[in-house]
């Protein structure tokens, strides 16, 4: 086990300390943009990636945390996990909701942020049910969808791309409450786990797949239909950033493409555009480069690179020996 022990018999660092940290507080005050020091309001990203943790085994029990549960004991269990989350999530929605409105100087009443978190809290528990409505969907268009799928269980226990959805389905209703910072958090936590980059403000339906799944971005005004198919490498992107007479990006646009219903869009495609429409049960090839819509019922692809094939064995017999005489 590491100690902080210092190995010299005479610290030669604790003269230099005193100076050291008189020129690391100089440095706060001359770049106060990163850091938050003499405010009060702000999510803990821990409590948050907990919150997620405490989700999992409500959505998925006897997948997530314990496996001895039965519908004997289940209720117990749940109710033990729904009390630890709802005071978690509580916590952590007052700190966001504070935080907005200390980010934007409102000198609001802190009993009424706490009656807005507590508010927020039980909607969005009773969102639940619904939830798990739509990642059943989500799990069977996965075993569906990918024929080296032996079962469902598979899919729940090591899918990366139901780990990201499922992050980005609680996300995605907290961003629907309103709530600050916190949608971003979990689906940036999930981006790192899972390299699938799912913005919570996506609007995606039912029976949602993400094959394979690695370097997948998803921009937050994307709209996405019914029964959709992803692959790896996927980008749903904006085309490009309108700005204002001083320069600065205007937000609140659609900036990101629609994909309608049963739409596939194979490996490392790109589409971007916030007026960029794929029509419903459209095939989008492997490495397509779109920025303008395409009608339903349509393959796009890109032509067929001209290969050549070279016989290494004749190739070999054709070349003379340098040592030959």
């Amino acid at each position: 086990m590491k100690t902080n022990v210092c190995l010299c018999s005479v610290c030669p660092f604790e003269k230099h300390i005193p100076e050291l940290v008189d020129r690391v507080l100089d440095s706060y005050k001359k770049i106060p943009e990163i850091h938050y020091l003499d405010r009060l309001h702000l999510p803990n990203k821990s409590e948050v990636i907990e919150i997620l943790e405490l989700m999992f085994p409500i959505l998925y029990p006897g997948y997530h945390g314990r496996q001895d549960l039965t519908f004997n004991n289940i209720s117990y269990h749940i109710g033990e996990l729904m009390t630890q989350l709802s005071h978690t999530l509580c916590l952590q929605i007052n700190q966001a909701i504070a935080y907005s409105c200390e980010a934007e100087k409102n000198r609001c009443d802190e009993q009424i942020c706490r009656d807005k978190a507590t508010e927020a809290t039980i909607e969005f528990l009773s969102r639940i049910p619904h939830l798990r409505k739509m990642l059943v969907g989500d799990v069977e268009a996965a075993y569906e969808g990918d024929p080296a799928a032996v079962n469902t269980d598979e899919v729940l226990l090591a899918y990366p791309g139901l780990l990201a959805i499922t992050v980005y389905r609680i996300a995605h209703e907290l961003y629907a409450l309103d709530i600050p910072l916190l949608p971003r958090i979990m689906t940036e936590y999930a981006h790192s786990v899972t390299g699938i980059d799912i913005h919570p403000g996506a609007d995606i339906g039912k029976n949602f797949f993400i094959d394979h799944g690695t370097g997948v971005v998803i921009g937050e005004t994307t709209r996405i239909g019914n029964n959709v198919k992803i692959y790896q490498g996927v980008t749903l992107g904006a085309l490009s950033f309108p700005k204002d007479e001083r320069g600065r990006i205007i937000r609140g646009h659609k900036r990101h493409p629609t994909i309608e219903d049963n739409v596939t869009i194979y490996a490392n495609a790109t589409i971007l555009g916030g007026d960029t429409v794929i029509g419903k049960n459209s095939v989008i090839g492997g490495n397509v480069f779109l920025t303008s819509s395409v009608p339903a019922d349509c393959t796009v692809s890109l032509k067929a690179p001209e290969l050549k094939f070279k016989n290494r064995v004749s190739s070999e017999k054709q070349t003379p020996d340098k040592n030959e005489k």
